[in-house]
């Protein structure tokens, strides 16, 4: 008889067990998400210092007020004075002319020195941080430096340049140039730094030089660079006052009388803070509209990657 052969135990198949992942404790699912109280701070200090100024000034253009006692409605007075005045039809062209001024002189020149700083050049640093320097200024700092510099009896040029139409209107130009220019640099050369290198590795192994780079890639690179800063710098020049006032007081004359000071005349002279509010309303509405066409007509809104395929 034969011995019985040994039985190969068959293996064991593995159960499936099913497992369940760990819950998450609600303190480390909260980590992470945005809560809107963090938000909180920001909106109200915006709604206080921005969005009830606006209302409460919209509200007053529709009425009567001299800064003392209620403010009286008088319907649609002051909008209909608005259209009608000849002095605001002059400084709404000065305040156009200067814009168009502003943003050419400011533009080209923070363009060019965004694009250097954002280089590798030997004290590039060093002369960016100086260069940066005014706009840490007040505007009154500035525009009470400049006055006494263009004084016709104690300043650098022995000329009253304040005292003609012109030199008057390119030196608040000038002036608002010297201490915006460095805040528009920064945008570019932030811009600059984000464009690939190797968009200029390519370009210089086709053998296109310096300047060709520049308006080939460069500038296409920096198209909503170029939209970002026209925007802010529009409605900076729409808000010019300060250096109006301190340098030419709106003179010779009124020729450089612009929005912003009709409308302080208007409220801190002639005591109409009713017309002087309609005047500050069509500055907002003007503005935004400004705004949102800029955007619309570049494609600043779409946002559409300038780096496919990199």
């Amino acid at each position: 008889m034969s011995a019985p052969s040994p039985t190969k135990a068959r293996p064991t198949e593995p159960t499936a067990t099913t497992s369940t992942p760990p819950a998450k404790s609600p303190k480390s699912s909260a980590v992470g998400r945005p809560h809107a109280a963090w938000a909180l701070p920001g909106v109200l200090f915006f709604a206080f210092f921005a969005v009830v100024p606006m209302v409460l000034a919209f509200y007053l253009s529709f009425t009567s007020w001299d800064g003392l006692g209620d403010p009286q409605p008088v319907g649609l007075d002051n909008w209909r004075k608005l259209v009608n005045d000849d002095r605001m039809v002059q400084s709404l062209w000065l305040t156009v002319l200067l814009t168009a001024a502003s943003w050419v002189f400011q533009t080209v020149i923070a363009l060019l020195l965004g694009v250097w700083a954002a280089g590798r050049q030997r004290n590039r640093a060093v002369l960016s941080a100086i260069f940066f320097v005014p706009f840490l200024l007040s505007s009154t700092a500035i525009a009470l430096l400049f006055y006494a510099l263009l004084d016709p009896n104690f300043g650098i040029i022995q000329e009253n340049i304040l005292g003609s139409s012109s030199g008057a209107f390119l030196a608040i130009v000038f002036v608002g140039g010297w201490q915006f220019i460095p805040f528009h640099t920064l945008i570019y050369q932030g811009g600059a730094r984000q464009i690939p290198e190797v968009l200029y590795q390519a370009a210089a192994i086709d053998g296109a030089g310096r300047y060709r780079q520049f308006f080939s890639i460069t500038l296409p690179q920096l198209r909503h660079t170029v939209t970002t800063s026209t925007v802010l710098l529009v409605v900076g020049s729409l808000t010019y006052f300060e250096t109006v006032l301190i340098l030419t007081k709106g003179g010779p004359g009124t020729d450089t009388a612009i929005l912003p000071y009709l409308m302080y005349e208007a409220g801190f002279k002639s005591y109409d803070f009713g017309y002087a509010s309609a005047i500050a309303s069509f500055l907002v509405v003007a503005a935004t509209g400004l705004s949102l066409i800029l955007v619309r007509l570049t494609g600043f809104g779409s946002m559409r990657s300038t780096r496919e395929g990199m």
